[in-house]
């Protein structure tokens, strides 16, 4: 299944105020997506999703992620070793002493959150990413 992130709305649509967002997402999703938060680890149910499908943004529903490129990372976070083209923009993050790349949802910029370079084949990469900013489509 091919999906490129680069044909759907586009990010004007999805430039709302933060009492629109606030009153679109939970509390919860409000406070990583538009707050850049981190949720528990292991805290959610998207850790251990095994079906086939897509995980789209919990914002604005850009697809993100096929299932087929998540994998058990053993951190506690839904982990992905690849992106579908164009969905997601990375910044580097200076929160920490060490800097990280941070990514969010290219549409909506929704914080979705970190990628590693300790990954598997063949990108490398581990897209290490808050459930509550996701939502699975199953095919």
């Amino acid at each position: 299944m091919q999906v490129l992130a680069s044909s759907l709305v586009s990010k004007e649509e999805w430039n709302l105020s933060k009492d629109e967002w606030k009153s679109r997402l939970s509390p919860e999703s409000y406070y990583v997506l538009r707050e850049e938060g981190t949720e528990r680890a292991f805290s959610s149910q998207l850790n251990n999703e095994k079906r086939k499908g897509v995980f789209h943004c919990a914002g604005c529903d850009l697809p993100l992620f096929l299932s087929d490129k998540k994998y058990d990372s053993g951190t506690g976070w839904p982990s992905f070793w690849d992106s579908i083209q164009g969905s997601v923009e990375t910044k580097i993050d200076f929160k920490l002493i060490v800097p990280r790349t941070e990514y969010h949802c290219s549409r909506c910029g929704g914080h979705q959150g970190h990628v590693f370079n300790d990954g598997p084949r063949p990108t490398g990469k581990r897209y290490c990413n808050n459930g509550l900013a996701l939502r699975f489509v199953p095919d």
